[in-house]
């Protein structure tokens, strides 16, 4: 609705010296742009971590198979990892384009947004309010700041710098559109800009109330004024004028109201029962987490990718603190909203932002999140940082003793930023990170089993599974993983014990099935895990590990025809499976369509073509199908078995689909 409430935004009578200095943005956007890859860049020689990066990436079929038409239709389609975020999963599928399942392009791609967030948020404060220094200030501790570190570091979270990248985008635009309301082109820009950001992150669905309290400070058109005391539609603050800028953010704000239902609804079978909880922890936890993000922005220690719900409840003196705590600092934000406009559109920027992750609907197991900090904290920091230079504003020395306080900061929390970023580098690093500084910590715990599992460690991968479930007896996760160590370890009757535990727990956990059919298999049970892995395909059709575990268990139980169609759909999802071409020539050549079976056997040569099996069989069926040429397979046989030794697969062998699932959906 351009035009409801539009002037001019006040000029820049008041500017300070110097920001007209031509060097001085661009040397800004640099030291933003350094600063962040000084924090950052060590990540491009980081791997993904075992914590929805595989549900995200390299489990994921439709991120796997690059970027496609069908593919991109499908994100718009479908919801993904509980969430309807399509330009996020198509940014990763175009990762997945280009880097293919190597993680450093992942990483750079999440560095460079961040990087870019950061000069735009610089540039959009500083056309806004004519402060060069302190909206740089600003853009540095956002680009830098630990509590950012999960948001950038962790492949899964895509959909924060994304999002937060079309946050900017957003502010700019509407920015633009402040400066000549009467046009229309302008006021789309804000409104594609701001709905291509809702398709990154649902929460984004704040962002209208955020541009309502721009209006007030610093664009002055509710009249807060601006920074630089300029005269306009902040001295018509009257009430119409309230009521016309809401109606301004009307199409704005329909589209949050899509967003927030759309996101109800992917997110339903995320949504924790916090039935485990007193009434007391439920309600008191918002009031916790919103003190908690201020002192970990201020004292940014012990940060980890998990906080679990505290073992015992919050003591009462402690929720009634934290309440006078937020009332008082209310209190002299509301205080000083003629005086000190910045410090009351700041605090609500915080406080408004928080809303939708702040655990009123819980999705997920943790008490709060680093992450859910990375947009609301630009708020406080905005507060923060024009509060301290008004109050040294008659100070004699005050920009030498500012920029040296701006400077210790920053160099502080690059320092701090980079320990915490280290973390991140492999999943043992991580979560043996998060068990030192958490307690009673069930998912670090499984997870640092599942990372040790992988490395051969299984002894202590079991440890730490056996911890998981003292903290939770009712994890299904751990059961899993347990019982997969266990099968590891040749102990399948306590393997099926667990898979079985697993199941009981959590009826729709198809890992958990498939686990439990290769655990059946070892033990001879071939129908009862063929049963189990069509439980899997019924959970998810588009399993290719189960699709082909089936088609082996059917071949070896002679019903050929069956397997071969489990064989064909486990190519469909995962077509560069040699392993899969090589059993599916084995039952065509046990039917005897020995055309059939060579097509299939060469196929798995070009895939893997120093498996010496292959060449035999395809030898055989070559020979049986009536082919002299059979008999060249033959002697090429005898070079790759010596060449091979005993790593060669018996056809009889099935593939248990690379390791255990550990890593519970975020």
């Amino acid at each position: 609705m351009p035009g409801a409430a539009g002037s001019r935004p006040p000029e820049s009578g008041g500017r300070p010296a110097g920001l007209s200095d031509r060097w001085t943005v661009p040397g800004v956007c640099i030291f933003l742009a350094v600063a962040t890859w000084l924090v950052f860049g060590q990540t491009v020689h980081y791997g993904f971590i075992n914590f929805d990066d595989n549900l995200y990436v390299y489990e994921n079929p439709a991120v796997s198979g690059g970027l496609t038409l069908k593919g991109i239709a499908a994100m718009f389609t479908h919801v993904e990892c509980n969430f309807y975020h399509p330009l996020t999963m198509i940014s990763l599928m175009l990762n997945d384009q280009l880097d293919g399942l190597q993680p450093g392009g992942y990483h750079l791609a999440n560095v460079l947004l961040h990087t870019l967030s950061a000069i735009l948020l610089f540039l959009v404060l500083r056309g806004m309010t004519g402060m060069t220094w302190r909206s740089a200030f600003v853009a540095a501790v956002f680009a830098i700041h630990p509590l950012h570190v999960e948001s950038v570091a962790w492949v899964a979270e895509r959909k924060d710098v994304l999002s937060g990248l079309f946050f900017m985008l957003t502010l700019w635009a509407y920015a633009r559109y402040v400066r000549d309301t009467r046009s229309t082109v302008r006021y789309l820009e804000v409104v594609v800009v701001f709905a291509l950001g809702l398709l990154c992150k649902p929460s984004l669905v704040t962002l209208p109330f955020v541009l309502l309290l721009l209006d007030y400070w610093p664009l002055g058109r509710l009249g807060g004024g601006a920074a630089a005391g300029g005269k306009g539609e902040g001295q018509r603050g009257s009430l119409w004028v309230l009521a016309h800028l809401i109606m301004e953010k009307v199409p704005l704000l329909v589209l949050s109201a899509a967003a927030s239902v759309v996101a109800a609804i992917a997110e339903g079978e995320a949504i924790q029962s916090l039935g485990g909880l007193s009434f007391l922890a439920r309600m008191s936890n918002p009031i916790i987490s919103y003190v908690t993000y201020l002192r970990q922005m201020i004292y940014p220690a012990d940060l980890a990718p998990f906080y679990p719900f505290p073992a015992r409840d919050v003591f009462g003196w402690e929720i009634v603190l934290a309440l006078v705590l937020l009332v008082g600092i209310s209190g002299v934000a509301i205080g000083g909203w003629r005086k000190r406009p910045y410090m009351l559109v700041g605090w609500l920027w915080y406080v408004g932002m928080l809303v939708p992750m702040i655990g009123i609907m819980q999705v997920g197991g943790f008490a709060h999140a680093d992450r859910f900090s990375y947009l609301p904290m630009i708020g406080l920091s905005v507060a923060l940082t024009w509060a301290v230079a008004d109050l040294c504003a008659g100070w004699r020395h005050r920009r030498v003793l500012l920029g040296g306080c701006a400077t210790v900061i920053l160099v502080a929390l690059i320092l701090c930023a980079r320990t915490q970023v280290s973390y991140w580098r492999d999943s043992e690093s991580l979560w043996t990170h998060t068990l030192a500084c958490t307690s009673d910590n069930a998912i670090a715990h499984n997870n640092l089993g599942h990372a040790l599992f992988q490395k051969g460690n299984v002894d202590e991968a079991i440890v730490h599974y056996q911890k998981a479930l003292q903290i939770e007896p009712d994890y299904a996760y751990a059961y899993n993983n347990l019982g997969l160590a266990f099968f590891h370890l040749g102990r399948v009757d306590e393997a099926i014990a667990d898979s079985q535990k697993a199941l009981a727990i959590n009826p729709n956990y198809a890992e958990a099935y498939f686990n439990l059919g290769n655990d059946l298999w070892q033990e001879g049970r071939t129908n009862e895990a063929i049963t189990n892995y069509q439980k899997v395909l019924e959970i998810n059709p588009n399993d290719a590990r189960a699709q082909y575990n089936l088609g082996n268990a059917l071949l070896q139980e002679g019903q050929f025809d069956e397997a071969i169609i489990h064989f064909r759909k486990s190519l469909e999802n995962d077509p560069s499976h040699a392993e899969t071409y090589f059993n599916l020539g084995n039952a065509f050549l046990q039917k005897g369509q020995f055309d059939e079976a060579i097509t299939h056997y060469r196929r798995a040569l070009e895939i893997n073509p120093n498996n010496a099996e292959t060449y035999n069989n395809l030898g055989n069926a070559l020979m049986q199908g009536g082919r002299l040429a059979g008999t060249i397979q033959l002697e090429r046989v005898n070079t790759v078995w010596r060449a091979c030794g005993d790593e060669t697969k018996s056809s009889s062998r099935t593939s248990t689909g690379g390791g255990p699932n550990g890593a519970p959906a975020n």
